[in-house]
């Protein structure tokens, strides 16, 4: 099995040899091209993504399916004389979140399928985030969710995407950032200009629980493959 580039990165910088990776996430073709452009000339892999609100099994505001995105990024590859094989594509706050108005039960199904059309349509960075209170989900709707529900829907959700990639004997298996720490998709919404830093006390909770709901699931080796940890800020 062929290794991930990402885990290429953190091995350098295990060893103390500088090394990253940008993110672009755009739907934007002028973007996407320019981004190709500047990859092809430093000769560098480069890592497009794309948001649960953006891009959908549903279309998303963009109107595009994971599929869509992907065609359309390969196709804007080949105008400008890049290879695919250089390209990562990613999912970005994969989960509930475009379906949080809906009870759990309806949100999460929608997700996991969200889930299953990235990994088919061969997405293998992925962000899992199910930190997003849903309309059934119990507790005030100003506190933060229950970390271990949070923890328990993002095993699910991991679940349905290395079904998905074992199924489609996919040459690369994905890799996963998990941890919610973050504004929401598209920014904060809030008129608040004060920043929340993450506590290593939550940091460690959120490793620590969402290890443990991965291997409730069997997802041991998958866990294997969870490179970061999202934090604020």
């Amino acid at each position: 099995m062929k290794r991930h580039p990402l885990h290429e990165i953190i091995s350098f910088q295990k060893q103390g040899i500088a090394k990253g990776i940008f993110s672009v996430c755009s739907a934007n073709r002028f973007v996407i091209e320019t981004t190709l452009e500047y990859a092809m000339t430093k000769e560098i892999p480069v890592l497009i993504e794309a948001t649960c609100n953006q891009v959908n099994q549903f279309g998303g505001y963009t109107g595009m399916t994971p599929a869509d995105f992907r065609d359309m990024v390969f196709s804007i590859a080949e105008d400008v004389g890049l290879s695919k094989d250089r390209i990562i594509l990613g999912g970005d706050h994969l989960g509930p979140n475009p379906w949080k108005d809906q009870p759990a039960d309806q949100a999460m199904d929608k997700a996991l399928e969200m889930v299953r059309e990235y990994a088919k349509a061969g997405f293998t960075k992925l962000h899992l985030d199910t930190s997003i209170r849903l309309a059934d989900d119990s507790g005030n709707e100003n506190e933060s969710l229950n970390p271990e529900i949070i923890a328990e829907r993002t095993a699910l959700l991991c679940l349905k995407a290395e079904r998905t990639f074992k199924e489609s004997c996919a040459a690369l298996l994905p890799v996963y950032v998990i941890g919610s720490d973050v504004p929401s998709p598209g920014g904060t919404q809030s008129e608040d200009k004060s920043i929340h830093v993450t506590s290593a006390y939550d940091f460690e909770r959120t490793i620590m629980l969402t290890k443990k709901a991965f291997y409730n699931y069997g997802l041991h080796e998958a866990w294997e493959r969870v490179i970061a940890v999202v934090v604020q800020p």
